[in-house]
């Protein structure tokens, strides 16, 4: 497989330290918490640069003061076809609600592929950007997340308590997806 280039930065957000990834096109690739840092693939020529994933910075600050409610960044997560159905789905959730993963496999059509859309759920590359905080288990209670539950928690937390317009949810189009 060939080596790609992935610009990238780290920044310090309410939940800790956040490393944001973008390919060659400013296109988004991956946001990593320090708990799966080593998570990121070692088929990338890796380039510490600001500038390329600046208004990912920007807009990721400005949700964590409860500022904006969706991104409009160019998202490019690789994965197989199913995972990237399952991380569009994602972008349906409303601001400041969750499904359960059950939920998330009707919305899908795919009522019996509970535990494949979880597992869809867990390989997401660009948690936030693309909500998986957002699904939780049938009985309400928090189940895995990349990040660790206690910042699951503070996210949700963080989106049930800012006061804004969520009408405008969406994060994306399923187009920006490369």
């Amino acid at each position: 497989m060939n080596r790609c280039t992935l610009y990238y930065d780290r920044f310090t957000t309410p939940i800790g330290e956040l490393t944001v990834a973008v390919g060659h096109d400013e296109s988004m690739r991956h946001l990593l918490f320090p708990e799966n840092r080593y998570d990121a693939p070692d088929r990338a020529d890796w380039i510490r640069d600001p500038a390329p994933v600046r208004e990912a910075r920007t807009q990721l600050q400005a949700y964590f003061a409860g500022e904006r409610t969706r991104f409009k960044l160019p998202l490019a997560p690789h994965g197989t076809a199913f995972q990237r159905r399952v991380w569009e789905a994602l972008l349906d959730i409303p601001y400041g609600t969750t499904w359960s993963y059950a939920q998330l496999a009707q919305h899908l059509g795919q009522p019996r592929a509970v535990r494949a859309v979880g597992a869809a759920n867990g390989r997401n590359p660009l948690p936030i950007l693309v909500p998986c905080h957002r699904v939780i288990g049938a009985n309400g209670t928090l189940t895995g997340f990349g990040g660790g539950l206690p910042t699951k928690a503070a996210l949700l937390e963080l989106e049930r308590r800012t006061n804004v317009d969520t009408h405008t949810h969406r994060g994306t189009t399923t187009a920006l997806f490369g």
